[in-house]
This record gives structure tokens, sequence and C-alpha cells, in this order.
């Protein structure tokens, strides 16, 4: 049923319909709109599932992953500096193989103190074993949570996914959304059905010690659960838009690309912009398009060097950066096109909230068509 809802409520409502049976989280800015709402579905008796109040983000998610390891199906949400609380946890959540859900309201990392959108949080924790996926709208952020529940608890995968999408831009803005029934999605999302369960009756260990004889091979094993992820989750997402209509099983999406001479590359809502200055360039006869990144881990290697081929320049918009390098994003791409001879030029772009207008993304055309890039894009250099 189609829905104004706000983004954190869109997300709480899909959440709410995946029938998480422990939630542990602890509020923090703009994630806490999403908790809250969970936690009153809780006190209504809406949600048949154990809210856990803790006192940090890092017992919120020691807290789910002993519910997950004892066979529980798991939720819980952050953003930033709650997300970097969580980095120990989040190793031994990938380690120990728990399909555990977390929704990253994305937002800049400090110092300074920021409460803005960027996508530095989770970006930072993109080698810790956890896929990540990036939702453009709220019905993408919301549809994704089935999706994300659906790939992780799946045999051949067994990994946890972080569904990300932008702090306030997305977390605080009204939105139609379509919410499917609940009977709808119990008969899309089956009730978990774990590999190993922590029991007292047959006892066994996870997450032991691992000397140098065996550390490498589970390493490996988290590798290749991650490749496997790429098959499931295309199959997962057609299965979904057979069922609902919104098809989800391209790792990437493209938009004006067939003849595009010039593509930007990025994730998130400013893929919405883009789209809207693209179709405005498109007037006066720019040949430019965009390819939507959808799946930052596992990376779509494959997808990106298909679809941006005959293509001559990339534009990355980074709404991150690996300092001492370039934005992460970009650093993939030109990782997938290497040996093309596509130009891949990066632009660090709305770190800390800085708006992006259509004028934005059409003065980074122009200077991707002069070849002018690896920078940052409206560094207001009169305060450095």
């Amino acid at each position: 049923m189609m829905e104004i809802l706000e983004g954190s409520h869109a997300v709480a409502e899909a959440v709410k319909r995946c029938r998480p049976q422990v939630i542990a989280a602890y509020p923090i800015t703009p994630q806490t709109h999403i908790v809250e709402a969970l936690a009153s579905m809780v006190a209504d008796c809406e949600l048949d599932a154990d809210y856990i109040c803790v006192e940090s983000e890092f017992s919120a998610l020691s807290a789910c992953l002993g519910a997950s390891a004892a066979g529980s199906r798991v939720y819980s949400a952050t953003t930033s500096q709650g997300l970097a609380l969580m980095f120990e946890v989040c190793f031994n959540v990938a380690g120990m193989r728990q399909p555990i859900v977390m929704t990253i309201a994305n937002r800049a990392m400090g110092a300074p103190l920021n409460i803005w959108n960027d996508q530095q949080d989770s970006i930072s924790l993109r080698d810790a074993g956890w896929m990540q996926f990036y939702a453009e709208d709220n019905q993408e952020a919301s549809d994704l949570h089935y999706i994300a529940y659906k790939v992780a608890e799946d045999h051949d995968v067994l990994l946890p996914a972080m569904v990300c999408f932008d702090g306030f831009i997305l977390t605080h803005t009204y939105e139609p959304v379509d919410i499917p029934t609940q009977e709808e999605i119990d008969a899309f999302l089956p009730p978990y059905n774990p590999v190993n369960i922590l029991d007292a009756k047959n006892p066994m260990s996870l997450g032991m010690y691992a000397t140098p004889d065996y550390y490498m091979e589970f390493r490996y094993e988290i590798e290749e659960a991650m490749k496997r992820s790429r098959k499931i989750f295309a199959e997962v997402g057609a299965e979904f838009g057979e069922t609902f209509g919104r098809d989800y099983s391209g790792m990437v999406e493209g938009y004006r690309l067939d003849d595009a001479d010039t593509a930007f590359v990025a994730m998130g809502s400013i893929c919405g912009t883009v789209k809207d200055a693209i179709d405005e360039m498109r007037e006066d006869g720019k040949k430019v398009g965009l390819l939507k990144i959808r799946s930052f881990r596992p990376f779509p290697s494959e997808e990106v060097k298909a679809s941006l081929a005959g293509v001559s320049k990339v534009a990355v918009l980074d709404k991150n950066i690996s300092l001492g390098q370039k934005g992460a994003v970009a650093l993939e791409v030109k990782d997938a096109l290497y040996g093309t001879g596509t130009e891949v030029l990066d632009y660090i772009i709305a770190l800390g909230g800085r708006d992006v207008r259509k004028r934005d993304v059409r003065a980074v055309a122009d200077l991707a068509e002069k070849g002018i890039g690896d920078r940052f894009y409206g560094l207001r250099t009169e305060v450095l």
C-alpha cells in the first residue's frame, strides 16, 4: 500500500515486516527515528521482538551478535561515530558469519563534529566483511531491507549486510513509499533457518582463537562467500521484482548510458539530482549518462566494466575520501576499468552535507570534458 512516510519510518515499517526477533540499538542522529519507531512497535505489541536497551553502540552490536549466534533474526541501526564505536564488533560479526542486517543512516565522521550527510562512515568499514547496499530514495531504502535479509541468510552467503541511505536527505524526507503487506513479505522472506546455533544442550564454540596456521583460511572463506553473494543478490532482486514490480537484480543501474560520451558514477541520493541534471544536459545536446552503484560490497567490477564500455570519460562523484589517495568509489571504478583506456576522474563532493544542485553536476560535466578532475569540487579556498 502506498503511504506518505518519513524515510526513517519507512525503513522501520520494512524492518517490522522482516520480523526480527531481537533489536538492539543506541540512538544517534539521524538514525534515531528508526529505532524510536521500532521501540514503539514492540511496546505496542505490533512487533513480537525483544528490544534491548543498551548503553552504547558497541553493546548494541555485541547484543545482536550473541542473539544471532543463538539463532535469532537480528536488527540494528546506527550512523557515523556510532558505527565507528561498533568497529571491533563489525569484524567479529562477519568473521563469525552472522547474517545481521543493519541500517546505516549515512553521516559525516568527526572531527570536526558534523551531523550532516556524506558516506564516510560506512565506506570506512568497507573491508570488515559486510555487504553494503546503497539506496537512492526511500522506496529503495525500504525494499533493500527485505532483500538484504534474504541474501544475508542464504546458506551460500551467511554474511552481515548494511543497508545505507543518506542521513537527513532521505531519513527525514517524506516521500510516497509502497509498503507490502505482512502476508506478502512472509511469503517472500521465510523465517531464519540458521546453520549453527549456540545451544547449551549441544555445546559448540564460535569466534575462537586462530593461529597463523588457520586465520588466513577464515578470511578466504569470507571472501568466497562475498563472491557467491553476487549471484544470490541477482536472484533475490529479480524475485522481488517479479513479486512486487520493482526489480533490484542489478548491482548497478544505468541511466541514459547507451550513447553517452561522459558517464557519472555515484551512490545514494545524489543519483536523483544527477538524473535531473542529465535530462537538462541532454536537451542541450550533451551525451551524458549515469551509472548508479547499488552494491559497494561486493563491488560489481564486471557490471561496471560492461556498463561503461564505449564511454570516453567517467566522472565519479565521491561523498567520501580515502585520505592520501582518492575517493573510495573512484578507486574501485579505476580498478574495474584498468586496461580499457577509459579516463576516470574523481570529484570529492558534498562532504559534511554540503548541498549539490543540478548546476554543480553541470559544472562537473564541464570539468570532465576538459579532463580536469581528481579534486575536491566546490572547495572554499577563501577559508583555507
